[in-house]
C-alpha cells in the first residue's frame, strides 16, 4: 500500500513537482558533468531500464538536460566560428603584433581560457566559480595562489592588449575577439536565467506543466519507457549492482534461525503471512504520526520484485503488466534470481534525504530468514540551489553586474561550451553506431537521484536517519515476532537475535566444542571444550 502525494497539476506522475525534482532540473544547467551522466544513462544506454526514481520524476530532469545541452551546443558552435574567423585573420596578419605579444595574440587568449576552465573544473559555467577541484588538488600556499591565477592572467592579457593598441600596434583583433566571444556566452546566460526564473523557481515549478522530451521517435520511445519503469514495483538488477537507486547501504543485518514450535500443533509459516503481519505495524506507525509534522506521516509501503538482468527492455515492458503475479509468486520464494522485498520509504528533509528499508522474508526448510537492508539517499549538491538565488534576482538593473560576471567567467564557460559541442557530436555518433535499444540487456548502472547527490550528510541528518531506521526496524521485528507467536513458534530466540544483531552485535545460540572470534584482530582458542574469546 502506497501513500500518494498531493495530486500534481495536469495529471502529472508522482513526484513531478517535488523539491528534489526541481533542484535536479536546475542542476543540469550548473553542472555539465552531472548533465552528461544523466543523458548517458537514459539516452546513450537505452538498453538499460530506468532505476527506481525515489522521490523524483526523472523525465523532466532528462528533458531539461537535453534542453541545456542543445543551448550550450549552439553557443559552442557560434564560439567555434568566431575563433576560426579570428585565427584565420591572425595567421594572415603581417606579424607586427609579435613585437608586443611573445606568442600570437589568439594563443595568448586561448591560454587564458584554458587556465580559467581548468581552475573552475567540470562545473565551469557563467553562474558559478566552483573551487572544489582546487581544494582537492592543492595544499598549503597554493590554495591562496591558484584561485586568483585566472584573474591575474586576464588582467595581464587585457592590460597588454590595451597598451598595445594605444601604442599603435596592429593588434585590434586582440581586443575585439574577447568582446565578441562574450556575446554568445552572455546570451546563453540570459536564456538560462530566464528558464530558471520562469520555470524552475519554487512557485513557478509547482504550478507549471511537466516538461516534455524533444519530438522524435527515439525520445518518444525513451519517454514512454521512463514513465513505465521509474515508479514500477518490478525492476531489473545486475548482481554486481543491486539496489541501484536506493542509495548507500546503512547498517544492513539479517537473522537466520530454526523455527521451533511451542507445541506439536504449530502451523506452517509462510513469507506472505509474515509480510501481511508486518504491514499493519508500519501502517499504525504512519497513522500515529498523521497529526504531527514528523515525516513518518508520509511513510510509503510497497512490495517490490527484483528480476535478474537478461530480459530485453521491450520484453521487460510486457513483464510489467504481470507485476501482481510476480509479487505473489516471489514472496517467500527464497530464490537466488527473482527476489521479493517489502520496501518502506521516508522522504526526509524535503526529499533531501531518502531512507528506504528493504525487507526480505522466506521460511523454507523449517528456517526463518529475515534480511533487513536500509539504504540512504544523501542530499543533493548545494550548488543546485543557485536556482533560488537566480530566481530571486531582479530582472532589471543587473546589466553592469552581468557584464562583469560574464567578463570573469566567460573564458572558462566558452571552453565548457566548446567541449559540450564536441561531446554532443561524439554522443550522437556513438548512439548512431551502436543502436543502444538493440544492445545486450543490462541493468541500471546509476539513478538520476544518486548522480545528483553529495557524499556527506550533516549531524542532524545522521541523527534523523538513525531514528527513522531504528523505528522502522522495531516495527518490522514486532511484526515478525507476532507472526511467530500467532503460528505457535517460540519467539525467545528471535527476540535475542534482533536485540543483538540489529544493534551491530552478534548473537550465538549454543556452542559445543567450538571456538568463536568476532571483530578485527580478534582470536579464539578452545580450552577444555569451552570457548574463550578475546576482542
Amino acid at each position: 500500500m502506497t501513500v500518494p502525494e498531493q495530486a500534481a497539476p495536469n495529471d502529472s506522475p508522482r513526484y513531478t513537482h517535488s523539491e528534489a525534482t526541481r533542484l535536479l532540473c536546475a542542476g543540469v544547467y550548473f553542472d555539465g558533468a552531472f548533465r552528461r551522466r544523466v543523458i548517458e544513462e537514459l539516452v546513450e544506454h537505452e538498453e538499460r531500464p530506468v532505476a527506481p526514481s525515489l522521490g523524483i520524476d526523472a523525465l523532466p530532469v532528462l528533458a531539461h538536460a537535453l534542453r541545456a545541452r542543445r543551448r550550450e551546443t549552439g553557443t559552442g558552435l557560434v564560439l567555434l566560428l568566431i575563433w576560426a574567423l579570428f585565427i584565420g585573420l591572425g595567421l594572415a596578419g603581417t606579424g607586427s603584433e609579435q613585437t608586443v605579444f611573445p606568442i600570437p595574440w589568439f594563443l595568448a587568449y586561448g591560454l587564458v581560457c584554458l587556465v580559467t576552465h581548468a581552475m573552475q573544473g567540470p562545473t565551469a559555467t557563467t553562474f558559478t566559480l566552483d573551487r572544489a577541484v582546487l581544494k582537492r588538488a592543492t595544499r598549503g600556499r597554493l590554495k591562496a595562489v591558484l584561485p586568483v591565477l585566472p584573474f591575474a592572467l586576464m588582467f595581464v592579457y587585457w592590460g597588454t592588449a590595451v597598451f598595445s593598441v594605444f601604442s599603435g600596434a596592429d593588434v585590434w583583433a586582440a581586443l575585439v575577439l574577447p568582446i565578441l566571444l562574450m556575446l554568445p556566452v552572455g546570451e546563453y546566460r540570459r536564456r538560462v536565467q530566464e528558464i530558471i526564473r520562469k520555470e524552475l523557481g519554487r512557485d513557478a515549478f509547482r504550478a507549471g506543466p511537466r516538461q516534455k522530451l524533444p519530438d522524435g521517435e527515439q525520445f518518444e520511445r525513451i519517454g514512454a519507457a521512463i514513465d513505465r519503469e521509474q515508479h514500477a514495483r518490478l525492476t531489473i538488477y545486475d548482481p554486481f549492482r543491486p539496489f541501484v537507486g536506493a542509495g548507500k547501504p546503512y547498517k544492513p543485518w539479517s537473522v537466520v534461525m530454526e523455527l521451533k514450535g511451542v507445541n506439536v500443533g504449530a502451523q506452517p509459516l509462510t513469507g506472505r503471512e509474515v509480510i501481511d503481519l508486518v504491514k499493519p505495524q508500519l501502517e499504525e506507525l504512519r497513522e500515529s504520526a498523521a497529526t504531527s509534522r514528523d515525516r513518518l506521516r508520509s511513510l510509503e509501503i510497497d512490495e517490490m520484485v527484483y528480476l535478474p538482468v537478461g530480459l530485453p527492455r521491450d520484453r521487460f515492458a510486457q513483464e510489467l503488466d504481470q507485476t501482481d503475479r510476480h509479487v505473489e509468486a516471489a514472496v517467500g520464494e527464497g530464490g537466488e534470481g527473482r527476489r521479493h522485498f517489502l520496501r518502506v520509504r521516508i522522504g526526509a528533509w524535503d526529499e533531501q534525504v531518502g531512507i528506504s528499508v528493504l525487507v526480505r522474508v522466506h521460511t523454507q526448510g523449517g528456517m526463518l530468514v529475515l534480511e533487513v537492508i536500509p539504504h540512504v539517499l544523501n542530499p543533493l549538491r548545494p550548488q543546485f540551489r543557485s536556482a533560488d538565488v537566480i530566481a530571486r534576482h531582479a530582472t532589471e538593473g543587473d546589466l553592469s553586474r552581468s557584464l562583469v560576471h560574464v567578463l570573469l567567467t566567460g573564458p572558462g564557460a566558452g571552453v565548457a561550451a566548446g567541449l559540450c559541442l564536441f561531446r554532443t557530436v561524439v554522443s550522437a555518433i556513438r548512439v548512431w553506431l551502436t543502436v543502444p535499444q538493440y544492445a545486450l540487456p543490462d541493468g541500471p548502472a546509476a539513478s538520476v537521484r544518486e548522480l545528483g547527490s553529495v557524499e556527506e550528510i550533516s549531524l542532524f541528518q545522521e541523527m534523523d536517519i538513525s531514528r527513522y531506521v531504528k523505528t522502522l526496524q522495531d516495527r518490522i521485528s514486532s511484526g515478525v515476532g507476532r507472526a511467530l507467536h500467532v503460528k505457535g513458534y517460540e519467539t525467545g530466540d528471535f527476540e535475542r537475535y534482533v536485540i543483538n544483531v540489529s544493534e551491530g552485535g552478534v548473537f550465538i545460540g549454543e556452542i559445543s566444542s567450538s571456538a568463536v572470534a568476532v571483530g578485527e584482530k580478534s582470536s579464539a582458542k578452545q580450552v577444555q571444550s569451552k570457548t574463550a574469546t578475546k576482542d
